[in-house]
């Protein structure tokens, strides 16, 4: 897709309801779509999104062994309620190993040491599952308002990294646009997410850096 398509189509997206904006782009995907997940605040209305258009798209999730005990108690919760097609990926270090040889997660100070860090826990995982899914979309929850990074792309952008096309379907949507889906679809939510690989929620791990 070159780049003045995906801009036309940014146009022609941009109003649209997110629902009409996943079926748009799963019958793109000629069967190889995926949607990415953190299980963290409001995940699970880009999941409700998905499974309504593909009720079995793989869920891509790295689970890199730091999650807050909510978290994993929402991840399963999710899974059972939404039936999700959950693809874990996990690091090839445990969580107890990695801090046994490296020490605790680096602090926000740390930038190398935490660049490092998610290098090693999240995004090889990552990368691993990508190479194994082989998405031609990869839809995912990512919105303009969470931070100045995210805010410079679209609904629409080209991953050179994964060689897939990335579709941010509530990209535009604010926290109260979410909450709102939430309420109306009976969603349930979890707000002790925590990520060691960004320590901030104006820093990225990594995942979503090479639109430049």
């Amino acid at each position: 897709m070159t780049n003045n398509q995906i801009a036309e189509y940014n146009v022609a997206l941009r109003n649209k309801p997110a629902l009409e904006i996943v079926r748009w782009a799963i019958a793109r995907a000629n069967g190889r779509a995926v949607v990415s997940t953190n299980f963290r605040p409001y995940e699970a209305v880009i999941l409700h999104l998905c499974i309504q258009v593909q009720p079995d798209i793989p869920v891509l999730w790295v689970d890199h062994g730091y999650n807050r005990p909510a978290t994993y108690k929402f991840a399963e919760q999710l899974r059972d309620s939404l039936n999700l097609n959950l693809k874990t990926y996990l690091p090839k270090l445990t969580a107890a190993h990695r801090d046994a040889i490296y020490g605790p997660i680096p602090s926000i100070d740390d930038e190398a040491e935490l660049k490092k860090f998610s290098a090693m826990m999240k995004l090889e995982p990552f990368q691993r599952g990508m190479k194994e899914l082989a998405p031609t979309v990869w839809l995912t929850a990512l919105r303009k308002v969470q931070n100045p990074n995210r805010a410079r792309l679209d609904i629409l952008s080209e991953d050179k990294t994964y060689h897939t096309i990335k579709v941010s379907p509530v990209f535009y949507w604010t926290d109260t646009d979410m909450e709102t889906y939430l309420k109306q679809h009976n969603l349930p939510n979890e707000w002790d997410y925590f990520d060691p690989a960004k320590a901030d929620e104006k820093r990225e791990c990594g995942l979503h850096i090479n639109e430049e």
